[in-house]
């Protein structure tokens, strides 16, 4: 059985939580490998919605193991949250693991992160402000706190006092804010220990264990490719590798397991923060875009920017991701639209892009060229085969296809796990 990864291909919000529970059933492990609690997962299963932020989409699935990899940062008063939250609904939440390498967010963490981002002014990034950024960053400066720190309180504090040396600096000298205890971090932090202990393991070693045994296993990236921090709009960008290649060093399995790579993609594109977008809207359609398709952040609750659908950066998450298999979510948004723009390349001051240019100020100053598509004003939810779908959105589908450098797969057509149409099997 396959391997698989499952990345965005746009700024995030694509709809990923959705092609996971397309998977549902046939899926025995599900991996989040990057990130934090700075993104999150809407579900919608029958009447009940649910906003994961922390946690795998695949916890909701019953019969799957959800993992947190050791690429990802780990708030442990959210996981838990989620974890209550969750349990207060009826989910079983017991199969959990979490590795024993995944780094930790503290609440130094988080308040660097707010007064930094304050302090940059007008050249503020768009950080959710949750610690992401900083505890990343003590990752790559080796003063991290991993998750088996927490069962040696020796080493534990040992590392805290290292980190807090230089930073209650920071704090108390250059951001004017109170100096951060070392005992109120690590009492806070082994609060937690005897609830973890069970869940915390080497999950490099379950899921390589778990391939060996011929078990389905989906890794399931945060944010998106455009928010990679290599490959994205830098630094308008996550602190981790949200593309498929994250995946590898997000869980510590081989390169040669890999065996499909999902990317999912909106008929539409969005994105929240700052940072370059050639197709924003600031116009009706803008708001129709937000309006149709809810376009708020599932963690933030901030309203996202909204645009058209942009090819070349389709293209471009197909080839840096290696996709075999696009899943185009919120088809059903369109409705009602007469003429459907979709970018097709890129005006730069006279020049004609029909890849995304390699130069941030090119990008940034990048304005579109349009190709308009006709739109249909039928209701799709309905639909389940491709027949179903009314001719123009059919034809907008191959379009898309045609100029997006991999197959479409799955056309997600409203919000419902049921509602979905499958072209192709995504793990054939």
């Amino acid at each position: 059985m396959p391997a698989a990864v499952l990345i965005g291909a746009q700024w995030g919000d694509e709809g990923k939580g959705k092609a996971t529970d397309l998977l549902g059933s046939r899926l025995d492990y599900v991996v989040k490998f990057n990130g934090g609690n700075n993104a999150g997962h809407t579900v919608v299963i029958g009447d009940e919605k649910y906003a994961l932020h922390l946690l795998p989409s695949g916890i909701l699935t019953p019969g799957v193991t959800p993992v947190i990899g050791n690429g990802v940062v780990v708030d442990v008063e959210v996981l838990f949250e989620e974890l209550e939250g969750l349990e207060a609904r009826g989910v079983d939440v017991s199969k959990l693991r979490v590795s024993a390498n995944a780094h930790l967010i503290t609440q130094y963490h988080r308040t660097l992160d707010k007064v930094t981002e304050r302090f940059l002014g007008k050249r503020q990034i768009g950080t959710t402000g949750r610690g992401i950024g900083p505890a990343y960053a003590d990752k790559i400066n080796r003063v991290g706190i991993r998750m088996q720190d927490l069962f040696d309180e020796n080493i534990l504090r040992q590392k805290v006092e290292g980190a807090l040396d230089q930073k209650n600096h920071l704090l108390v000298k250059i951001y004017n804010r109170r100096a951060i205890a070392v005992d109120e971090i690590v009492d806070e932090l082994l609060a937690y220990v005897d609830r973890l202990r069970p869940m915390v393991t080497d999950t490099a070693l379950l899921l390589h264990q778990a391939l060996e045994r011929d078990e389905t296993v989906l890794f399931e990236g945060g944010q998106a490719t455009m928010l990679d921090v290599d490959h994205g709009t830098y630094p308008f960008v996550t602190s981790s590798n949200a593309t498929s290649g994250g995946a590898i060093t997000g869980s510590g399995i081989a390169p040669n397991k890999i065996d499909r790579v999902i990317a999912v993609v909106k008929a539409y594109t969005t994105r929240v923060g700052a940072g370059p977008f050639p197709t924003e809207l600031f116009d009706e359609w803008g708001d129709f875009l937000t309006e149709q398709g809810h376009e708020f952040g599932t963690t933030t609750g901030r309203k996202r920017r909204t645009g058209w659908y942009d090819a070349p950066i389709a293209r471009y998450a197909s080839r840096i991701n290696g996709v075999t298999d696009f899943v185009l979510t919120k088809l059903d948004v369109l409705t009602g639209i007469d003429r459907i723009p979709v970018a097709v390349a890129y005006d730069v001051d006279g020049e004609r892009f029909d890849e995304v240019p390699v130069s941030q100020s090119d990008f940034h100053h990048a304005k579109p060229i349009y190709e308009e598509f006709p739109g249909w004003t039928e209701d799709i939810s309905g639909a389940r085969e491709f027949a179903d779908l009314p001719a123009n959105a059919q034809s907008y589908v191959r379009e898309l296809e045609a100029m997006s450098g991999s197959r479409i797969s799955a056309i997600g057509v409203g919000p419902g796990r049921d509602e979905i149409v499958t072209l192709h099997d995504l793990l054939g």
